[in-house]
């Protein structure tokens, strides 16, 4: 039997019989498709894809939010929801079956606990770009105990991180709108990392003026987004092209939602934005 790394915490309240001070028990768990579990040696997280057998042995497979599988010996060494388990094979035999997505393509867990939320944080400049990663990457997220708060610019980067002070375990991963060489946003970028620990801060952008351009124009019938001219202001000269009212700001909030309401998974966003966004989550989450 593996050693159990997690079990050596008896203070914790959350642990059976903790406070009779002893060490919790596994329990036999049956290795269901789609239950998440945590292997306690490596600290893999994934979800079950199938149990079978291998070399003569259970095994059972596991399949991260990313799509990549790993299989482990079926048995004790597990963790589910907080508690040590023993996986054992399920009761009545199914035959594999593929898991069904998200819409960012990973795994679709159904039923697990949202994780509470870690001390890192994915910052992005506003409420447009927050709510379409909130579409797509929403039940990753989740799963991950991830949260993404607004910038409101990143004009107020530096400022930011000096008040959220991260370190190792409190990092914070931006995303920035037109984060290209030479731009006032790459400028302020690299001021606000000098002010910061090396390895506790990653800021990535996109190349667009706008997270709107992130949305493939397919969606909206074009063959692409429109050239703006300098000195327009970027929406509603976008609003104009597309003959859409563009006098209000209830006009743009319309808008964006009629855009928002067009993308129903990662497929409909340009690969620019898809790359960055998972990069920032593999960094606050490693």
């Amino acid at each position: 039997m593996r050693d159990d790394r997690y079990s050596s915490d008896v203070l914790s309240p959350s642990f059976p019989g903790a406070a009779r001070g002893r060490r919790p028990a596994s329990t036999l768990m049956p290795a269901e498709l789609g239950l998440v579990v945590e292997d306690v040696d490596t600290g893999w997280v994934g979800a079950v894809v199938r149990v079978e057998k291998s070399g003569g042995m259970h095994v059972v497979v596991l399949e991260d939010r990313r799509g990549r599988n790993r299989t482990f010996p079926l048995g004790p060494g597990f963790w589910v929801e907080g508690r040590p388990v023993e996986l054992t094979a399920p009761v009545v035999s199914r035959a594999p079956a593929a898991p069904t997505r998200t819409a960012s393509g990973s795994v679709a867990v159904h039923g697990a606990r949202a994780r509470v939320a870690r001390g890192s944080r994915i910052w992005v400049e506003g409420k447009h770009d927050a709510e379409l990663v909130e579409k797509v990457w929403g039940d990753d997220l989740r799963i991950e105990g991830v949260v993404v708060e607004m910038l409101d610019g990143v004009d107020h980067l530096a400022d930011r991180l000096a008040g959220f002070e991260p370190d190792p375990e409190r990092r914070v991963g931006v995303l920035v709108d037109h984060l290209v060489p030479g731009s006032k946003e790459q400028r302020l970028a690299d001021e606000a990392l000098r002010t910061v620990p090396a390895g506790t801060v990653l800021v990535l952008g996109h190349p667009y003026v706008d997270v709107w351009q992130a949305v493939r124009a397919e969606r909206l019938g074009l063959a692409r987004w429109p050239v703006i001219e300098r000195g327009t202001e970027w929406k509603r000269g976008i609003l104009r092209e597309l003959g859409w009212p563009a006098d209000t700001q209830e006009d743009v909030a319309r808008a964006w939602k009629r855009i928002l309401g067009t993308v129903r998974d990662f497929r409909d966003l340009d690969p620019a934005l898809l790359g960055r966004v998972e990069e920032l989550i593999d960094f606050v989450t490693a």
